[in-house]
């Protein structure tokens, strides 16, 4: 189990356009970071590069959903994977 140094709501974090990451101010004087992949695949963990702490991300999980669906195989297409 993890120990979070804080619970940081994501509408506190600074958004870069350029990474696609969020950042929030570590007391390291460093920043957390997390980036908009891993909210989109359920992570709430953003860390700090220059020390060991980490807080949870408090966020909307179904606001970051990729969106993305895998078809399932056709009858027919399963059909032809099974012989």
């Amino acid at each position: 189990m993890s120990v979070f140094h804080d619970e940081v709501e994501i509408e506190d974090f600074e958004f870069d356009e350029e990474t696609e990451a969020y950042y929030f101010p570590c007391p390291c004087g460093d920043r957390f970071c997390i980036t908009k992949e891993d909210l989109e695949n359920g992570e709430e963990v953003a860390t700090c590069p220059s020390c060991s702490l980490i807080v949870k991300v408090i966020y909307d999980k179904e606001l970051f959903m990729s969106g993305e669906t895998i078809e399932a195989p056709s009858e027919p297409k399963l059909q032809r994977i099974q012989t």
